[in-house]
């Protein structure tokens, strides 16, 4: 009985004291982590941002900081809806990639296999449009655009606006940004599926994953919990300037939340949606016509932190920016969504990512 007595006391102090260690770690972790979000985002009744870190799949820091909406008060949470912005090009690659698993198209496809009308389209291929490297002329560098800012334009017009515009460079030459490649794909996507590009990604990628607060963009819609966006001037904050989300359309117009961005984290990761094989295509590094490597695959960048692989992507849309990094290594997924665009998220992810990747690998937590 004794004995007996002893065996549990010891359990009940062991199990004290991993759960104090364990209690030492997290908070050692959000003070490090508070400790550089604070020096960007420090304006509790400014607009602001959200922050998330997880470590295998799970939530390990969640803050939020500052306003969902100036006028109201309303302070941001965990919960809040933020516009995309270029986030949103993941979402489109994937799709296709998704039709090209189903065997409806192949990402070395010419354009004018599908539009072809389209000029150069022998020579640029949906692999172009993917990697940035079309050499077809970005639609938010042309002074025309402000005609159409607030014009609902159906996809078709889009891609009338932008494709007759004298190329940057021949196909596979350079890798540029480019939004209208991506709009592009957003308008294949519709004819090679039958499917309007918002019903597809809802119904194949949102509704599939789970993703209930993920949305394609509307300022006309009520939707639950909306983080409002914001500009910053001389004379303080304004609200943002609006625009048709007709307009960056697959390339910058898909809302969501941190909880939901981790749930499409570990879709790819689990191959809901893609097999091996077309994940591996979208994680790839490719090479230019003169056999120089960039570091983009398919909607994300292919960095490294220290030599670690990473794989990253931001947004920016009026009102908003955000940043998501991923370290495949330790399955380590770091995302921040701004509801100002005079804040970016973008350096200071990329140093939480850090941090908490060197605490991994010191150990620490």
């Amino acid at each position: 009985m004794t004995k007996c007595k002893y065996s549990l006391c010891r359990m009940v102090f062991l199990f004290l004291l991993i759960s104090s260690a364990l209690s030492l770690r997290a908070q050692h972790l959000e003070k490090g982590i508070d400790s550089l979000i604070v020096k960007d985002f420090n304006d509790p009744n400014g607009p602001g941002g959200v922050f998330m870190v997880s470590r295998k799949g799970n939530p390990i820091y969640q803050k939020a900081v500052g306003k969902a909406n100036l006028e109201l008060g309303d302070n941001l949470s965990p919960e809040n809806v933020f516009e995309l912005g270029s986030m949103t090009k993941q979402f489109t690659a994937v799709a296709i990639l998704m039709l090209e698993q189903a065997g409806k198209l192949k990402v070395e496809d010419p354009v004018l296999k599908y539009i072809p009308d389209y000029p150069n389209g022998e020579k640029i291929t949906i692999h172009h449009l993917l990697t940035h490297t079309s050499g077809i002329k970005d639609f938010t560098k042309m002074k025309a655009l402000a005609d159409i800012a607030q014009k609902e334009m159906t996809p078709k017009m889009m891609v009338d606006f932008f494709k007759n515009e004298p190329a940057d460079f021949a196909p596979g030459e350079k890798f540029e940004y480019n939004n209208s490649g991506y709009v592009l794909l957003g308008y294949l996507i519709e004819i090679i599926s039958g499917m309007r590009y918002e019903d597809f990604i809802k119904n194949q990628i949102f509704d599939k994953v789970g993703m209930s607060r993920s949305y394609y963009a509307s300022d006309r819609k009520v939707i639950n919990k909306r983080a409002y966006g914001y500009h910053k001037k001389e004379s303080g904050y304004v609200n943002k300037t609006m625009i048709s989300f007709s307009v960056p359309f697959s390339s910058g117009s898909l809302m969501s939340t941190t909880g939901d961005m981790l749930k499409w984290q570990k879709a790819l990761n689990g191959h809901l949606l893609l097999d091996a094989k077309e994940t591996n295509k979208a994680f790839s590094k490719y090479k230019l016509n003169n056999g120089t490597e960039y570091t983009y695959g398919y909607g994300w960048h292919i960095r490294d932190i220290n030599g670690t692989p990473t794989r990253e992507h931001g947004g920016s849309i009026f009102g908003f920016k955000t940043m998501a990094v991923y370290i495949p290594g330790e399955d380590i997924y770091v995302i921040g969504l701004s509801n100002c665009d005079c804040n970016s998220p973008t350096r200071l992810v990329g140093e939480i990512a850090g941090f908490v990747l060197k605490g991994v690998k010191e150990k620490r937590w």
